[in-house]
């Protein structure tokens, strides 16, 4: 077997996933052959790999921080929201059904589809997730492991297959991370540690500090307390890093602040920027759609979700949910589907993606997503779609505005286009586009031509730059989360714990959990 770590954290969104492909791209520089490796994710930023199993985009840009292809083995369970109280389950890349929150956790008597779940019990799939952990560990010289929010959450310790579950049945050591920037770094440290068992807390090594400000010599003496304090190691202090703009793992925790991703405004090329407003529908999937365009210079991204966010904007982006119908009564309740009708009577540039084509469309039929049977679209293309119970799940390849495109297909809804002109699968009629291809615009080619043709309909002298490969500024940011690491952390020592697994003699901090 391979070396592993898991690296966990105080809370959600303190750095995980950006810990855990930092150090891919630290060990794959180093001539480590790794991979990265989730138990459980709740994402609704998904991809498609190239067997056509839908995991974490998270997973599949660790994946490329490890220069290897992303599989199911890296994610074999995710989890999709479809409401605050139920998910649907995607096991080993494929879904096998929508469970609420109660049955997945372990309470008797779930739907059908707990029942492929072994009785909707969320132990039953310890065994399977282990088991494609020891298969990349049999492939790999490391495998990277990333937990889900906090290891100490002590109501779901019994069914946990994603923090200590896995660590205790694979003895791997572990690595906690806080972010500082939300202050009480320290408490959670020593919270974390001390709500947990004496078996956890014994594969519990260290710490890494993360997103710190300011003068590291200021922090010192609080790291040498807590080491007083636990008996463990700080294995890092990393800095707050701007514009890194990695893939976000949940949709859900999109607020509508108005400028959620805002990109940083370069100089455009031509004498005019690009203003693009991404309509924040509610289970938002896939909004790392947008993050291509805002890689461009001139290009400004802001997500909006009121009516007058769109008056000035060049090209309005409607895009994927997990609940089309939902979004569609969202659009018209908060007067952004009177504004999208208007735009299109005017001739200015709207792009559906995915959920936002289909409700885009004259009709939708729906008696598998949310079960509302027949519901009228928004009618800007001539386009109708039935949901089905299977899963589209592709990686197409085609052709538009005269370049090649690739993209990636997540979705229940078959369309079915009567009219307009054809594009990636959807249609276009005038300046409304829609398609149901995510990463679309990430084929540099076709977004400049796409942008070009944004600006026409807009009016604005905005010129693409000849240059920008999306590609290329994507590795640029993954070397720069390996460059965190191996600045700012104390690589030898992870590597020790990658190798040789949890340091012998840690002590128990009390209480331990109850």
């Amino acid at each position: 077997m391979g070396g592993g770590l898991l690296i966990a954290g105080t809370t959600s969104d303190a750095g995980k996933s950006v810990v855990t492909a930092g150090i891919c791209r630290w060990l794959v520089r180093r001539g480590v052959k790794v991979a990265p490796f989730k138990g459980q994710n709740m994402s609704l930023n998904s991809f498609v790999t190239r067997e056509g199993a839908e995991i974490g985009r998270a997973q599949a840009m660790q994946a490329q921080a490890a220069r290897v292809e992303p599989t199911a083995l890296m994610n074999p369970v995710l989890l999709k929201p479809g409401s605050d109280r139920s998910s649907q389950v995607v096991l080993m890349g494929r879904p096998v059904g929508e469970l609420s929150a109660r049955g997945f956790f372990g309470a008797a008597g779930g739907p059908a589809a707990g029942q492929a779940l072994a009785g909707g019990r969320r132990e039953a799939l310890l065994g399977p997730v282990l088991d494609c952990l020891a298969e990349l560990r049999g492939a790999y010289d490391a495998v990277i492991c990333e937990g889900a929010g906090s290891p100490a959450e002590i109501n779901l310790r019994r069914t946990d297959i994603v923090n200590m579950g896995i660590a205790r049945a694979a003895k791997l050591p572990v690595v906690v991370v806080g972010d500082i920037d939300r202050g009480g770094v320290f408490a959670s440290f020593f919270g974390t540690t001390a709500l947990l068992s004496p078996e956890d807390q014994a594969l519990v090594a260290g710490y890494v500090v993360n997103k710190f400000r300011g003068d590291v010599t200021l922090l010192e003496p609080g790291i040498e307390m807590l080491r007083g304090l636990t008996g463990r190691h700080t294995y890092g202090i990393l800095p707050y890093a701007h514009g890194l703009g990695i893939d976000e793992e949940d949709g859900l925790r999109v607020s509508m602040r108005g400028a959620v991703r805002e990109s940083v405004v370069t100089p455009p090329v031509g004498r005019d920027v690009l203003r693009i407003a991404v309509c924040a529908v509610p289970l938002m999937s896939n909004f790392t759609d947008v993050d291509a365009l805002a890689a461009e210079p001139g290009v400004v991204v802001r997500f909006v979700d009121r009516p007058e966010e769109l008056t000035d904007a060049d090209l309005v982006v409607v895009p994927g949910t997990r609940g089309t119908v939902r979004a569609l009564e969202w659009l018209r309740e908060r007067g952004l589907a009177a504004e999208l009708a208007r735009r299109a009577a005017e001739g200015r540039p709207v792009l559906g993606i995915c959920g936002g084509f289909q409700l885009l469309g004259g009709h939708i039929e729906d008696d598998v997503e949310s079960k509302a049977g027949s519901v009228a679209g928004l009618g800007l293309l001539p386009v109708r779609v039935r949901f089905a119970a299977g899963k589209t799940l592709a990686r197409p390849v085609g052709e538009a505005l005269g370049e090649r495109v690739e993209g990636y297909e997540i979705h229940h809804g078959v369309a079915e286009v009567l009219g307009g002109e054809a594009f990636l699968d959807g249609c276009r009629v005038g300046s409304v586009w829609g398609t149901h291809w995510h990463g679309s615009l990430e084929s540099d080619g076709f977004r400049r031509r796409f942008l070009e043709q944004v600006a026409r309909d807009a009016g604005r002298r905005f010129v693409p730059a000849p240059d920008t490969s999306f590609g290329v500024l994507r590795e640029e940011q993954l070397d720069r989360l390996g460059d965190l690491i191996e600045e700012h952390a104390d690589t030898d020592a992870l590597l020790r714990l990658i190798e040789q697994g949890p340091p012998a003699g840690l002590p128990f901090i009390p209480p331990g959990a109850p």
